[in-house]
């Protein structure tokens, strides 16, 4: 099984972007999604350094992607997604409306914000040029069974979530501008100040969920650490690790060595929350009733 780094997720400074990549470079991955993902008023801020970054990362021996936007509204935004089959490697459709950019017969691969949910959507996405889809996280083993089936006999290749926080929702309206009293077209870039969102509790105190400017995060950070058997079984062909801010090569380093069998599920769980500072792990929506559960245990 491969390990895929999905696109940050976040709005971070240039010179943290940059380094992130750089990093990769060496790190125990075989494909990384880079791109703006969430937010077309961040990418000003590092667009100079993604020709680099492609760069460093293919000569490293890479396989390189780039994503396109979650939600297109915008007509400055409708050019950007054109502009990315102009670039010279893959795209990673996360909103169908960049499927009308691509050139006729050109060969794509689709994110997991992307509502792939049965063997009649895989097939229409294979027919039209899909070789990967990373199905969208929220989906039990049942469902990652039957596309992984589906997915062979099409011929193409399967990615699960793997770990990070999980995207739940997109919006027109930035929550990160409104909390701080600004309008979205003036937001000062507030999302900056939470470089792995900003957490939601409830009115009792209870961690609820994430924020991350017009996008809505999972509170826990989705793990697979005690399903990569599972999947393995399933035909899973990658797991997908989502970028964050403390440790993250080390994190795929130590899904690589979950992987290769040198150390064991509990161990890497354990790794995990210590290097991302506490952070809570979830495997419910591939295992259990709640997708915030964490059941510690193979399904």
């Amino acid at each position: 099984m491969q390990l895929t780094v999905g696109p940050n997720q976040f709005f971070w400074k240039a010179e943290d972007w940059s380094a992130l990549y750089d990093d990769l470079a060496n790190a125990p991955v075989s494909r990384v999604v880079l791109g703006e993902l969430v937010c077309s008023k961040r990418l000003p801020f590092y667009q100079d350094a993604i020709l680099p970054a492609i760069e460093t990362l293919m000569a490293a021996g890479k396989e390189v992607v780039l994503t396109s936007l979650a939600l297109v509204t915008l007509k400055r935004e409708l050019k950007a997604t054109a502009a990315l089959a102009e670039i010279g490697v893959e795209v990673e459709i996360n909103d169908l409306t960049a499927l009308a950019h691509l050139p006729e017969g050109a060969k794509f691969s689709v994110g997991p914000l992307v509502n792939v949910y049965n063997e009649g959507t895989l097939g229409w996405l294979a027919k039209r040029g899909a070789t990967r889809i990373c199905l969208p996280p929220e989906l039990p083993l049942s469902s990652v069974e039957a596309l992984c089936q589906a997915a062979t006999d099409a011929g193409i290749a399967i990615e699960v979530w793997g770990h990070g926080r999980i995207p739940l929702a997109i919006s027109g309206r930035c929550y990160h501008a409104r909390m701080h009293g600004r309008m979205k077209d003036n937001c000062l870039f507030a999302c900056e100040d939470d470089p792995d969102g900003l957490e939601v509790d409830t009115s009792d105190g209870t961690p609820f969920l994430s924020m991350n400017g017009v996008q809505t995060l999972s509170d826990s950070c989705a793990s697979m650490a005690h399903q990569v058997e599972a999947l393995s079984e399933a035909g899973v062909s990658s797991l997908r690790l989502s970028p964050q801010s403390k440790g993250f090569v080390e994190t795929c380093v130590q899904y690589r060595q979950r992987l290769d069998g040198v150390i064991d599920a509990d161990t890497l769980s354990t790794e995990l929350v210590r290097v991302s500072g506490g952070m809570r792990l979830s495997d419910g929506f591939l295992t259990g009733a709640r997708g915030a559960d964490w059941s510690g245990k193979a399904a």
